[in-house]
């Protein structure tokens, strides 16, 4: 009885020692905006602002981000602080953001499709955005730093 207990422990540990662990990176964490463009109507232009600080916060479950000025305005109504976040899935290499909250709320409700790319500590993601009532319909190509604690 003690040797069957004792191998069936042994095997156990031998399984669990085998389990493939993942190595591939992760989205979770968080990410410093480093490089921004859009292209609308065969047209890119940078949209990087480095006078502005963006970081996105990526959880299990949800995203946030938050932008503002770093310059050394005294009034913050000359370039505003925006915030916004929500829901995400990860289906592959497609990152789908759902906009539950932001400061303009015009942007509410939306939903936001990227192919994002790990490469080593850069995220990278590439879609569309696209909100009919506003008449903005361009695709983005936005690159994260991630911040090291």
């Amino acid at each position: 009885m003690k040797i069957s207990a004792g191998l069936g422990l042994l095997v156990a540990l031998l399984a669990a020692g085998c389990e493939k662990k993942s190595t591939a990176p992760s989205l979770v964490g968080t990410w410093e905006l480093v490089a921004a463009s859009s292209t609308e109507q065969g047209k890119t232009v940078s949209t990087f602002d480095p006078k502005r600080k963006m970081i996105k916060i990526i959880n299990d479950t949800h995203f946030a981000f938050l932008n503002h000025d770093i310059s050394a305005a005294k009034d913050s109504t000359a370039a505003p602080f925006s915030a916004g976040g929500g829901r995400y899935t990860l289906i592959g290499d497609t990152y789908t953001e759902h906009l539950d909250y932001f400061t303009d709320k015009q942007w509410e409700g939306n939903k936001f499709e990227f192919t994002v790319k790990l490469v080593q500590d850069s995220l990278i993601q590439r879609g569309v955005e696209k909100v009919e009532k506003l008449n903005v319909d361009h695709i983005i190509v936005e690159t994260y730093k991630r911040v090291q604690d």
